[in-house]
Order: C-alpha cells, then structure tokens, then sequence
C-alpha cells in the first residue's frame, strides 16, 4: 500500500503535468489568434483544445489526470472584409481563427491557479514529511 504523503504528491505531480501541457495549448492559440492562410480563401490557424481522462495508476495505486486528447475548435471562422489582404477570398473577405482572446485569457487564469494549487499541495506534503521527521528525531 502507497504512503498517502506519497499519493498526494503523485496525483499533485499529475495535475502538474497536465496543467503545463493545457497552458502549452493556450500559448499557442494566443500566438496564433490572428494568423491567417497563407493563399486567398485558405483555411487560418483553428483553436485547440485540452481535454482530460482521470486514470488509476496501478504502479502506485492512484487516480491520476492524464491528458486525454489535444483537439481541435470546430466552430466557424471569423471573417474580415479586406480585399487587398493577400489571404482574402474572390469576395474580399479573409478568414480569421476561431481564437476568442477573452477565452483563452480566461483558461490561462483558470489553469494557472490549478498548477499554482497543485504546486501547493507539494510543498505541503513536503511540510509534513519534514515536521514528521522532525518528530521520529525528537522522540
């Protein structure tokens, strides 16, 4: 059987990863909020999305979040009336992503804290393995 201070950290640890993988995506569809197709009418950059799985992991004998599927945001593009951008289609409009700012912003803040809680419960189990030490020592 699995120390529950060791369980904690190993399903911390989890949240950990998946949160960095989930802000990777963020990142990019921040960076990419205003690419567009390289020739007239061609498709821009679409939104990604994270999605996760909460998995046993027999080895430790834990639930874990995984990363289940980096996807992708079926929604339609937006589009701009620019006829002499180079991306534009016959009828001047060029295709934009289907990256809403305020949303990902948001999914940062919302990831951010996860890892930033995540963090935490490390550094609190690590607190009480060393008061624990601290006390065998002592007694």
């Amino acid at each position: 059987m699995i120390d529950p201070l060791q369980a904690s950290v190993q399903i911390a640890s989890s949240g950990l990863e998946a949160q960095s993988t989930r802000l990777r995506v963020v990142s990019e569809n921040l960076a990419n909020a205003n690419s567009t197709g390289r020739s007239p009418g061609a498709e821009p950059y679409r939104r990604k999305t994270t999605t996760f799985t909460a998995e046993m992991d027999r080895a430790a004998g834990v639930p874990v979040v995984k990363v289940k599927d980096i996807g992708v945001d079926n929604a339609a593009f937006r589009l701009d009336y620019e006829p002499s951008h180079p991306a534009a289609d016959q009828s001047g409009y060029v295709k934009l992503p289907n990256v809403n700012m305020l949303i990902e912003m948001a999914d940062m803040r919302e990831t951010n804290r996860s890892y930033e809680a995540n963090l935490q419960v490390i550094k609190q189990t690590r607190s009480m393995v060393s008061m624990t030490i601290d006390l065998l020592r002592g007694a």
